[in-house]
């Protein structure tokens, strides 16, 4: 739309011809402040750290690189964050520890992701028996803490991280049926979809080609807000001893190795904790900026 001036009074064209007398309203301007950055900074720092892991010159997780409790200090990029209680490098620990909390905190989220878009597509395009039963599913399971069904899961199962995974992934799949049921309520009303089932088109492709496409935006804008509550479930299990279990590092895990020698080394404790609750931080500030971005419903 643009501002013309043939005559004395405003004219603002537009796609669909000219509109005399709108007032001039400029659009919106998107700014991205300097959190935000930083927050997607300390995102594809941490992602690389873990992707590249095996390559950086680090020592092995069970190597003891100096003497136990060695605090923090310059030189040596193997005692750059110090050593624990046994001597290994907090630096590599915490890299590889990065690496188990990403890897669990995603792909827990994308098996959640999936099942819950699936479930969530079926009740709201369906409605009636799919829906009540879908519905159904998704209050039971928010009906428990997830940390109580967590641990519930665990203590029947040794834990591990395909343990973990299915726990961590059927915590959040109710989250996803409700915000996949909600976007395809809303979007199987509309007047393109009406028009694709007037022509014949089958429900599977008024599903895949019509409704999907555009709830797939908002899940993906809450997809970082729910990774973040999956790492800090995964770290809560660990501090607990519940979690991945040992000599596999996870920043959970090193926050309770830590906490034994809290006094005489706090920074056992310390670093771990930053990094998680940096990177805690910074998803959901992502998270936050997508759903401005991304989510339609934020916007109206």
């Amino acid at each position: 739309m643009t501002l013309t001036t043939r005559s004395t009074r405003p004219v603002w064209k537009t796609g669909t011809g000219i509109l005399p007398g709108l007032p001039a309203i400029a659009p919106p301007k998107r700014q991205w402040s300097v959190l935000v950055w930083l927050s997607y900074t300390w995102i594809v720092l941490v992602v690389l750290l873990a992707v590249f892991a095996r390559v950086l010159p680090l020592p092995a997780i069970d190597a003891i690189v100096g003497a136990p409790r060695q605090a923090p200090q310059f030189g040596e990029l193997d005692t750059l964050l110090g050593t624990d209680s046994a001597g290994r490098s907090m630096l590599t620990r915490m890299v590889y520890g990065g690496q188990i909390s990403l890897l669990i905190g995603t792909a827990s989220a994308a098996g959640g992701v999936v099942l819950g878009t699936i479930l969530g597509l079926l009740a709201g395009y369906y409605r009636k028996s799919i829906d009540w039963v879908v519905t159904l599913v998704a209050d039971v399971l928010l009906s428990f803490p997830s940390l109580v069904l967590l641990l519930a899961i665990t203590a029947i199962f040794s834990p591990s991280v395909p343990v973990l995974l299915i726990g961590l992934g059927l915590t959040s799949t109710p989250t996803f049926i409700r915000l996949a049921r909600a976007s395809t309520m809303s979007w199987t009303s509309r007047e393109f979809v009406r028009a694709a089932r007037n022509m014949g088109a089958s429900n599977v492709r008024i599903l895949l080609r019509e409704i999907l496409p555009n709830v797939t935006p908002t899940l993906a804008a809450y997809l970082p807000l729910v990774i973040a509550a999956l790492i800090v479930a995964e770290g809560s299990l660990s501090f607990l001893g519940l979690g991945v279990p040992p000599p596999t590092p996870s920043w959970g895990g090193m926050i309770n190795a830590g906490a034994a020698e809290l006094r005489s080394a706090p920074y056992m404790v310390f670093v771990p904790a930053v990094a998680l609750f940096l990177t805690v931080f910074a998803l959901n500030q992502a998270g936050e900026n997508l759903r401005m971005r991304f989510d339609r419903t934020m916007r109206d």
